[in-house]
């Protein structure tokens, strides 16, 4: 008894901080969403009406699908370009310089970044104009703007994946590859038969971590691109910014925040039973 006692009082502050810090701003993100509230105004209960207007805001699922294409063009590539160079540094002299050389970009702060990228890719005055000649148009073409965000996105995470396949290939035994090798199994049998079917619970946990970042890109949008030219990259986290501290309007933005985040966490839940079903079946579980 004594010992459960203790077991309670330790968890306390954390139940203390996830009240505060979590439930209690998540319930009250549910009360707005039943408000017509402006921040200023006197709150008007409203029901399910901010609700209701989802179905008919055409900017909403413009933006939804915006973020849909972000998502199924950035995951991919994350999850290549992080196993790859995860696979091709591995045991090399250099593997931690690299490392910590794509880890650097995720160690700065979003708006220092965007700022050297703004005056790096400036389609009109930037150093990548200035020495090459050519330039991004960005500020223009809605599919350049779209590339603009997907290669910033890449830039700054790559790093974090690349350093967790990393940790998971240290935890490959060195025996099962050897004994592949012995069987006469060359490198890149021994990578695709071996290696990759053991990384499969990595690539589950970089698959949903990956979209849920891509369904709530936000901060590149605002700081580079303002979801511009034409709304090509006005994402849903961008939409619900729009709406809420331009429009003012904060129920409805409430209730905008309440649907990204039942769709995120039904994402992330599929991905992860989908995928952990192959995983398990990858490993032989």
């Amino acid at each position: 008894m004594r010992a459960r006692w203790q077991a309670a009082l330790l968890a306390l502050p954390a139940l203390i901080v996830f009240a505060l810090f979590s439930l209690w701003p998540l319930i009250s993100v549910i009360r707005y969403a039943t408000w017509r509230w402006t921040g200023t105004s006197e709150p008007v209960p409203a029901g399910l009406a901010n609700f209701s207007r989802l179905l008919t805001d055409q900017l909403l699922w413009e933006s939804l699908g915006i973020t849909a294409l972000f998502a199924v063009i950035t995951v991919p590539l994350f999850l290549f370009l992080a196993i790859s160079i995860a696979l091709a540094i591995e045991g090399t002299r250099f593997e931690r310089f690299i490392k910590a050389l794509l880890f650097a970009p995720g160690l700065i702060t979003v708006s220092g970044s965007a700022i050297a990228w703004y005056l790096l890719y400036n389609p009109d005055f930037g150093l990548l104009l200035e020495l090459t000649g050519f330039a991004l148009p960005w500020n223009s073409q809605p599919a350049a703007a779209l590339t603009l965000i997907i290669l910033f996105t890449l830039w700054q995470q790559t790093g974090y994946g690349v350093i967790v396949a990393s940790a998971a290939l240290k935890g490959i035994p060195a025996e099962v590859k050897e004994a592949a090798r012995i069987d006469g199994a060359s490198e890149n049998q021994v990578r695709s038969q071996i290696v990759l079917p053991l990384l499969a619970p990595v690539t589950v946990f970089l698959t949903v971590i990956g979209t849920v970042f891509a369904l709530q890109a936000y901060t590149a949008v605002y700081l580079l691109t303002r979801g511009g030219p034409f709304g090509s990259t006005r994402v849903i986290g961008y939409y619900l910014y729009e709406v809420a501290f331009e429009r003012f309007d904060l129920g409805y933005g409430a209730a905008l925040t309440i649907v990204l985040m039942v769709i995120t966490l039904a994402i992330a839940l599929i991905q992860a039973g989908l995928l952990g079903r192959r995983a398990r079946y990858a490993v032989g579980a």
